[in-house]
């Protein structure tokens, strides 16, 4: 199972990331690239506790949380299209410098080789293992950049 915690799992991500231009369009799904990008830079700065904000679970996630962690992390099987943001995720901006958030991306997909945030906890799983985590952020870049065809 890839895992961001993994280099070469890394390295891979951080190549996909470098790749995007601004003519990259969607294969599903409603946001443009810019929004992509942000969306991704803001969710990893989450996970890595670099936002200070932080969410609570949300009722459904204590009742279905694990059920739903389990099920879309227990194989190699990408995220579905079309899987719902939670609205705190959600981009306003259309537009924006696309180099400067894409260099944001790769610095914090490379943070996670130093990955320390044990007070993590996901606003619709919960509180979530490591190995999870690692799991969960591998498939849901490789769900955005699949999303751009990268």
């Amino acid at each position: 199972m890839k895992s961001i915690f993994d280099k070469s799992t890394r390295d891979e991500i951080i190549a996909r990331v470098a790749s995007i231009t601004a003519d990259s369009s969607p294969q599903w799904g409603k946001m443009n690239i810019h929004q992509m990008v942000e969306h991704n830079t803001y969710w990893n700065g989450w996970i890595l506790g670099k936002d200070s904000h932080t969410y609570k679970q949300a009722f459904l996630g204590k009742v279905f949380g694990k059920i739903a962690l389990r099920k879309m992390i227990k194989d190699e099987q990408p995220f579905d299209k079309n899987i719902p943001t939670s609205s705190q995720f959600k981009p306003k901006e259309t537009g924006g410098d696309l180099e400067a958030e894409k260099l944001k991306w790769i610095s914090l997909t490379e943070a996670y080789k130093n990955y320390h945030n044990p007070t993590f906890i996901h606003d619709f799983f919960g509180k979530m293992t490591k190995e999870e985590i690692g799991i969960l952020v591998y498939k849901h870049s490789d769900h955005h950049l699949r999303q751009f065809g990268k």
